[in-house]
C-alpha cells in the first residue's frame, strides 16, 4: 500500500502549543513520515495562538450547528511545514495560556467537552467530513484524543483503522458519569465493555479498549504499564490487548536539535570539534552566575519539578554533589514545595547553584550544550526527549533505569566501557542512596578525561532520530490499514 494517509489527532504540536514532550512528538512525525510515504495531517484544537498562525485558513467542513454548547467548524492551513486541520471552536478552545489550565492553575472545569470535542471531530474526519483527505488510520494521542476510536466503534459505519499512543499514562482524562450524558454516545456504552471506568467515564480506557494498536513511547515502558506497580489501573486492560501493544522509542528532530546548526548556543559544534563544547559551558555559566571553571563538573537538569520526575531524590542529594565540587543549573517550574527547595540551595550557595524556574526552549538548548552531565532521575519515564538531546549535544546523561531512559542510554559499566558502547550513567532503584552513587561515577569519569570524551563521542554518534520510529509506525499504519479496509 503507498501513499498511506493519516490523521494525527493531538492536543498540542510543537512549535505552535507545547507542554511537554506530546507536543515534540506530533510536530515531528509528520515530516519524518514523508520518506515512507505517509501523508500526516494534524487535526488540532484552534487555541488563540494556532488561529493567529492559521491566520484565515480555509474551512475544510461544515460547521457543527452545536458541538458541546457551541458552533464549530474545520479550518485548513499549513504552518510551520505541518498540514494543519485546526477545531475551530471558540467557546471551548479561545483562551489564552495554557492548553489545560485556567489562570487558577487548575483543569478547565469543561475539559470533558473539551476534548471529547477533539475526538468526535477527529473521528468525523475518519468517516469522511473532509472528501479531500480521507485517512486510512486515525492516530489519537493521549486522553485528549482518545474518545476518537470510541466515536468510530459507535458510529456503526465502516471506518478507518485507529491507534492510540500512551505518552503519560499517569494522564488519563477520568471524569463523573454525569458527563457520559453529553457525549452522544449510545446508552449501551457506558459499560465495563465501553467507556465507563471506575464508577465514572474514562476517556483514555475507551481508546485503548477500542482502538486496533496502541503504542506507547518506549519498549520498555511498554512492558511496564502492563504490571501493577507501572499499570495504574489500566494494567488488566493492556495485558489483554496482547500483542496489540506496541512500544516504539521516540526520536528528536534532528534539525532542530543540531549542535553544528545551532543559533540558541554560543559555539556550534560537532563530534570532530567536540574541545569547541567547553564555550558553551563558559557561557551557560555565565548565563546561571555560577563560578566560572573548566574543572567543576556542571550538572543540569531541564524537567518539569515533580515528583515522577524525581527532582526530590537530587534534592536530597545535593549537599554531596556540592562538597565534592560540582554545580547545578536547573531549568523548569512545577511543584511548588520543589521549587522553594532548590531555590534555597541557589540562595545558600550562589556560584554553585542556579536555578531558572521557568521554562525557555533557547536556554534549554544551551543547557544541553554546556552541561557536563544531565540530570534525569525519574520514578517513572514512558520515553523522555531531554536525555535523547543531551546524547545528540555530548551532554552525558545521568538516568534511572526506567522506561525509555533504560532502553536509550548505555550504561558505563565495565562491559559497555570495554567494547566502547558506553554512553552514560544509569542506576536503579530509584532511591536518593542510587542516584548518589552514579553521581560519584559521574566525579569518577569527570576525571578522566579520555573516557569522558569516549563516551561524549559515543553519545553525539548515536542514533536519536525519527528515522526507525518513523517505518515501524508507518508498518503498523498499513498492517491495521489492511485490516479496517
Amino acid at each position: 500500500m503507498s501513499g498511506l494517509k493519516v490523521l494525527s489527532v493531538a492536543s498540542e504540536v510543537f512549535p505552535l502549543v507545547k507542554t511537554g514532550g506530546l507536543a515534540d512528538v506530533a510536530g515531528a512525525l509528520p515530516g519524518a513520515l514523508v520518506r515512507e510515504d505517509v501523508d500526516m495531517r494534524t487535526l488540532i484544537p484552534a487555541y488563540p495562538q494556532v488561529r493567529h498562525k492559521l491566520g484565515d485558513g480555509v474551512e475544510v467542513a461544515s460547521e457543527y450547528e452545536d458541538l458541546f454548547g457551541g458552533p464549530a467548524r474545520i479550518l485548513a492551513g499549513r504552518v510551520a511545514g505541518l498540514d494543519l486541520f485546526a477545531l475551530d471552536a471558540p467557546h471551548l478552545f479561545d483562551r489564552p495560556g495554557n492548553p489545560y489550565l485556567g489562570p487558577d492553575g487548575q483543569d478547565w472545569p469543561d475539559n470533558a467537552r473539551r476534548f471529547a470535542a477533539l475526538g468526535r471531530a477527529g473521528a468525523d474526519i475518519g468517516l469522511g467530513a473532509i472528501a479531500a483527505f480521507q485517512p486510512d488510520v486515525v492516530h489519537a494521542h493521549d486522553w485528549q484524543a482518545a474518545l476518537a476510536p470510541a466515536y468510530l466503534h459507535y458510529s456503526g459505519r465502516p471506518g478507518p483503522g485507529s491507534l492510540v499512543t500512551i505518552h503519560n499514562l499517569a494522564f488519563q482524562g477520568h471524569f463523573p458519569e454525569s458527563v457520559f450524558w453529553e457525549l452522544g454516545l449510545p446508552a449501551e456504552a457506558l459499560s465495563l465493555e465501553g467507556v465507563e471506568y471506575y464508577g465514572g467515564v474514562g476517556y483514555l480506557k475507551a481508546g485503548l479498549l477500542f482502538c486496533d494498536v496502541v503504542t506507547t513511547v518506549s519498549p520498555t515502558y511498554a512492558r511496564e504499564i502492563r504490571t501493577p506497580e507501572f499499570g495504574m489501573g489500566l494494567d488488566g486492560l493492556l495485558r489483554s490487548r496482547g500483542a496489540a501493544v506496541h512500544g516504539i522509542v521516540n526520536g528528536i528532530d534532528e534539525a532542530v536539535w543540531n549542535p553544528g546548526a545551532d543559533s540558541a548556543i554560543a559555539q556550534p559544534y560537532n563530534p570532530l570539534r567536540i574541545d569547541m563544547r567547553a564555550r558553551n559551558k563558559a557561557a551557560l555559566q555565565r548565563r546561571l552566575g555560577l563560578q566560572l571553571s573548566v574543572d567543576r563538573p556542571l550538572f543540569g537538569v531541564v524537567s518539569r519539578l515533580s515528583h515522577q520526575k524525581g527532582l526530590d531524590l537530587l534534592l536530597h542529594a545535593l549537599p554531596a554533589l556540592l562538597d565534592k565540587g560540582g554545580q547545578l543549573g536547573l531549568l523548569g517550574a512545577g511543584e511548588r514545595w520543589l521549587e522553594s527547595g532548590f531555590g534555597d540551595a541557589a540562595a545558600s550557595r550562589p556560584g554553585s547553584v542556579s536555578c531558572v524556574f521557568d521554562y525557555d526552549e533557547k536556554l534549554a538548548h544551551l543547557f544541553q550544550a554546556g552541561a557536563d552531565f544531565i540530570l534525569v532521575p525519574s520514578r517513572f519515564e514512558p520515553c523522555g526527549l531531554t536525555q535523547l538531546c543531551a546524547l545528540r549535544y555530548g551532554a552525558t546523561p545521568i538516568v534511572s533505569r526506567v522506561g525509555g531512559l533504560a532502553d536509550t542510554v548505555i550504561d558505563g559499566n565495565e562491559a559497555a566501557l570495554t567494547a566502547g558502547v558506553a554512553t552514560g550513567i544509569q542506576f536503579a532503584p530509584p532511591t536518593v542512596e542510587a542516584l548518589a552513587y552514579a553521581i560519584e561515577r559521574a566525579f569518577e569519569f569527570f576525571g578522566d578525561p579520555a573516557a569522558m570524551r569516549r563516551m561524549r563521542l559515543n553519545g553525539m554518534r548515536s542514533d536519536v532520530s525519527w528515522r526507525g520510529p518513523a517505518k515501524r509506525y508507518a508498518d503498523l499504519y498499513r498492517s491495521i490499514a489492511r485490516s479496517a479496509a
